[in-house]
């Protein structure tokens, strides 16, 4: 019985130690979107925060349900104005930019995603030395996230998964 014990131990222990990230390559056609902050304090990460949130308001009914890459990339381009008077309000030095833009490999929930140059919005406040945030814009990732109020740690691989699928 004591052998029985010590082998479905080290088999739990075995599958635990093996469990890992799942990795994602984020497919060659998706816009990422990054806003870092001008440093990690309280103010500039809220400040951070809330020019995230107006940012998604401005683009999120271009973007919610896109066709193609195409589509996104010209609602992004036609909203940068925007972008740029509502930044504007803030009394802060920024840079935005749209291109392709590296981001360091990035892991949330769960999923790993790779580091690389992605077809991003990268929006820079201040120095640009605090953390940032960062989410998928398309396929739409974020926007379809933040709609998935209750969603578990677990969920989120698979949410993912069927994402990246319906828009490749």
């Amino acid at each position: 019985m004591k052998k029985i014990i010590i082998v479905l131990f080290l088999f739990t222990v075995i599958c635990f130690i093996n469990k890992g990230e799942e990795e994602y390559i984020i497919p060659d056609n998706a816009i990422r979107l990054r806003v870092i902050a001008s440093s990690n304090t309280f103010e500039d990460q809220a400040t951070k925060m809330e020019i995230k949130n107006n940012i998604e308001n401005i683009l999120k009914n271009d973007i919610a349900n896109p066709h193609n890459k195409e589509q996104v990339s010209l609602a992004i381009n036609q909203k940068i104005p925007e972008i740029k008077t509502m930044i504007n309000n803030y009394n802060l030095p920024y840079q935005i930019n749209y291109g392709k833009n590296y981001f360091p490999e990035k892991s949330y929930k769960g999923v790993k995603y790779e580091s690389g140059m992605y077809d991003s919005l990268v929006v820079t406040l201040g120095k640009g030395e605090g953390e940032n945030w960062w989410c998928v814009l398309f396929p739409p990732l974020c926007l379809m996230e933040a709609q998935e109020t209750n969603m578990k740690d677990v969920d989120y691989e698979w949410f993912v998964k069927d994402i990246f699928k319906k828009y490749m």
